[in-house]
């Protein structure tokens, strides 16, 4: 028997800390924390270590025989088609945000069916709400989700800004982020030094439920945002919806780093963040909770976008307030408020990243922090504690503890609802934290199979990105893109309800709409009337978004930033 004797040596950490201020840098060339093993081999026998690596080299070739065999076998869950097209995708699902705009609608807008709408918006609440983002195929515009949908976007340029610039979409993104930056500082009135009042946060622009006087409401009728006729009431909310306020919150600090080159205006999203999150932030622990649990504030929201918990966006807030400003005192809040909230997460919500649950995405960002940043031993615990958290998540994407539809679409949430959002923030939370060890010096994980089914790498060989491909959905539950556009001919609230039944084509294409997707067996239903698989929303779509650009090249991408 051959005699060598391998020895492995201690495992010791190299640390360093930069002097810089800013709390968002580019990645190093080396990390604060670089792994080094060494060893010692010593061998004691030449002939018997011939032999050795004759018998290693036959079974390392034996085990590559077997991959090639096991990799080109017919594979049940399978479904290649042409090659992914990540610059057209990417371009696509951006446009789709164009189509959503309201207020003064861009001359420049490629989307051509679209005009002005909602210039009274506001107006019954004596404030000027005029702009931001229609959700999905209704013309309600939801506060929550404008400020997420913004907040990703944002994440999604701090990581990946060399892609989207390579790509020829930055300023694209850019002028969406902006768009909803925008329109979020209007969304709320800080109290002043001479005032009694209270916070105030407008929560809703439109309505979902038809009141005694007035049966007419965005949901009761199908009709394009141009010509709208009914009442568009306001949602009020003050400093107790602790959500919404910190969802705000960590839109304008990620939107003001994307946004840096226009300083004046930087500053004023950092400022009005820092404002709000100390309001929110103060307000008596016993009236904190969430936006839809006040009538006033939530009660027309609660069969869209039902909030479940609080202490995740203020964690979320005060994480991306920290990145912005580079102060501790948000760190400190953000990683106590993080430990609170993940020990009270339920079972149903873990693993998922979506408007709802921003648990796993704050993980992910300390993660990040405690990796390229390291703020010091007085944080090493409960950074460790987002690590660990987001590490176990990883496993459980990759070893496939989640349960997966036939076709290989990963479900996150078993409650019969759209899976596509959950799949598209999954892949992209799994993809970055790859990047993330790829410049630590480990090796990442392949992250693309649910984008690939999102793009038409499943069993209907359907695109469920419209616009991308030779087959997607073509009923889609939206009504602009369903009712004819004619600047001379306006339908009414009724009188647009033939669409909506019709069996036709959508008159224009949504380009860029990722729909609800199909059901937990790959059955999709292309039908207007059935919005559970045929409506978009700006919601899911960013994380298509942010997944799209992660995975758009083998490379990190990585590289710069603000």
């Amino acid at each position: 028997m051959a005699t060598f004797e391998l020895e492995k040596l201690p495992l010791t950490y190299t640390h360093s800390l930069s002097d810089s201020s800013s709390a968002y840098q580019p990645f190093p060339s080396h990390s604060h924390y670089q792994k080094y093993y060494h060893y010692n081999l010593v061998i004691t026998d030449k002939d018997q270590f011939r032999n050795f690596l004759l018998v290693s080299l036959t079974i390392i070739l034996a085990i590559i025989a077997l991959v090639l065999i096991l990799h080109f076998l017919p594979h049940k869950n399978k479904h290649q088609g042409t090659s992914i097209n990540f610059k057209l995708a990417i371009n696509h699902a951006l446009t789709f945000y164009d189509a959503q705009k309201s207020g003064h609608y861009p001359k420049n807008s490629p989307v051509k069916f679209r005009g002005d709408s909602g210039l009274g918006d506001g107006k019954s609440a004596d404030t000027d709400l005029v702009g931001g983002f229609y959700d999905s195929g209704n013309n309600i515009k939801f506060t929550f989700t404008t400020a997420y949908t913004t907040t990703l976007l944002s994440w999604s340029v701090m990581e990946y800004h060399s892609k989207y610039a390579d790509l020829g979409e930055l300023q694209h993104v850019r002028d969406i982020i902006r768009w909803g930056s925008d329109y979020l500082l209007k969304v709320f009135i800080l109290p002043t030094s001479t005032s009694k009042s209270n916070l105030t946060i407008y929560s809703q622009v439109g309505n979902t439920i038809s009141d005694k006087g007035e049966p007419k409401n965005d949901i009761s009728c199908w009709q394009r945002p141009e010509d709208m006729d009914y009442a568009r009431p306001v949602s009020i909310c003050d400093s107790s919806a602790s959500d919404l306020g910190g969802e705000i919150v960590a839109a304008l600090s990620a939107s003001s780093m994307v946004l840096k080159n226009d300083t004046e205006y930087s500053k004023k999203l950092v400022k009005a963040a820092e404002t709000l999150h100390k309001l929110v932030t103060s307000e008596d622990p016993k009236k904190q909770g969430t936006y839809t649990m006040v009538d006033a504030c939530g009660k027309q929201a609660r069969d869209f976008y039902k909030s479940s918990s609080y202490k995740d966006e203020l964690a979320w807030g005060g994480t991306w307030l920290f990145l912005a400003t580079g102060n501790l005192t948000y760190l400190d809040y953000a990683t106590e408020t993080f430990k609170s909230a993940k020990s009270n997460e339920s079972d149903f919500d873990n693993g998922a990243f979506d408007w709802n649950n921003k648990l796993n995405a704050v993980a992910v960002l300390l993660t990040r922090i405690r990796y390229f940043r390291d703020p010091g031993g007085l944080y090493e615990h409960a950074l460790r504690l987002s690590s660990n958290s987001t590490h176990s998540l990883m496993c459980s994407l990759l070893f496939n503890d989640f349960s997966r539809t036939p076709g290989g679409l990963i479900i996150m949430k078993d409650d019969n609802g759209p899976l596509l959002e959950y799949a598209a923030t999954a892949s992209f939370l799994s993809k970055l934290y790859s990047d993330y060890l790829h410049h630590l010096k480990f090796s990442g994980a392949k992250c693309k199979s649910n984008v690939n089914y999102i793009l038409g790498q499943n069993p209907l060989k359907m695109s469920y990105l419209v616009g991308y491909g030779d087959k997607f959905p073509v009923h889609v539950h939206h009504r602009s893109a369903s009712i004819p556009w004619d600047d001379k001919k306006h339908y009414s609230c009724d009188g647009g309800k033939k669409w909506l039944n019709s069996k036709d084509p959508n008159l224009q294409v949504l380009v860029g709409a990722m729909v609800g997707g199909p059901d937990m067996h790959d059955g999709f239903i292309d039908q207007r009337n059935n919005s559970r698989f045929t409506e978009p929303n700006i919601a899911s779509n960013a994380g298509l978004v942010a997944a799209l650009i992660a995975l758009s090249d083998n490379s990190s991408g990585l590289k710069d930033s603000f």
